[in-house]
């Protein structure tokens, strides 16, 4: 089944190409690819007018939230895609979502009505939605490889490459295309763990100098907005 309720830590490293090609050597044996193995995961961001959650992210409070429709690869109205509720405070991430076909996800989110889910996740969903009047604000997306711990399963590493965003055609199924956010041989590495990380992990970043950063795709994008880089149709690549 299909998880709906996250609670984990989760850290970020950004790589460069050669630390990500060592580490590889360091979880062999230890971490294994998913079910999904390698694959795109594409996000809309929804937000107020004047881009509350965005600059409250780049601030780094206590205590933030977002919410976010994300799907595997391009959907067609009928084909699953996630409403995702995600708040962090202290640390420790919190996660909520509920699965839909992309129509109904759109329609309610234009409307709040949904005739297919009366669940509590979707009622917080509804609330948040009160407490903030939001629209489309954001596409990105990226490549993900993601990572299970053999011997703990809850245990996962991803690694995000070739993040790209755009603020114009803000579709699930208007393609993949948009700016480049990354640096050329950058890699995010997310680690997610409910508890403490294992000592073998902690030791092997120790020794490739792989250190935590704090990096929001979401805050990156609507930072480098504020910049003048503009993400548009005129960097469009092929999907």
């Amino acid at each position: 089944m299909t998880q709906t309720i996250f609670e984990r830590y989760e850290k970020k490293y950004m790589l460069t190409h050669s630390q990500y090609e060592v580490l590889q050597t360091f979880l062999e044996g230890k971490m294994t690819p998913d079910v999904y193995g390698q694959y795109t995961i594409c996000n809309l961001y929804y937000d107020t007018g004047r881009f509350d959650l965005a600059r409250a992210s780049i601030e780094k409070p206590v205590y933030k939230e977002k919410l976010r429709m994300r799907c595997y690869g391009i959907p067609g109205d009928e084909n699953p895609v996630f409403l995702e509720l995600k708040k962090k405070y202290d640390g420790v991430v919190y996660k909520r979502r509920v699965t839909l076909p992309y129509a109904d996800a759109k329609r309610f989110l234009r409307t709040g009505v949904c005739e297919t889910d009366d669940s509590q996740i979707m009622d917080e969903i509804r609330y948040f939605m009160k407490t903030y009047p939001v629209e489309e604000k954001a596409f990105i997306c990226y490549d993900r490889v993601a990572l299970t711990g053999i011997e703990n399963p809850e245990l996962r590493v991803t690694f995000d490459s070739n993040i790209r965003a755009r603020l114009t055609d803000l579709g699930l199924d208007m393609g993949t295309w948009g700016t480049g956010v990354l640096e050329p041989g950058e890699t995010l590495m997310e680690i997610k763990v409910p508890g403490a990380f294992p000592t073998w992990l902690g030791r092997a970043l120790s020794e490739l100098q792989i250190f935590p950063t704090s990096f929001s795709k979401y805050g990156t994008c609507y930072s480098r907005y504020l910049s003048g880089l503009y993400f548009g149709r005129e960097v469009a690549a092929s999907a």
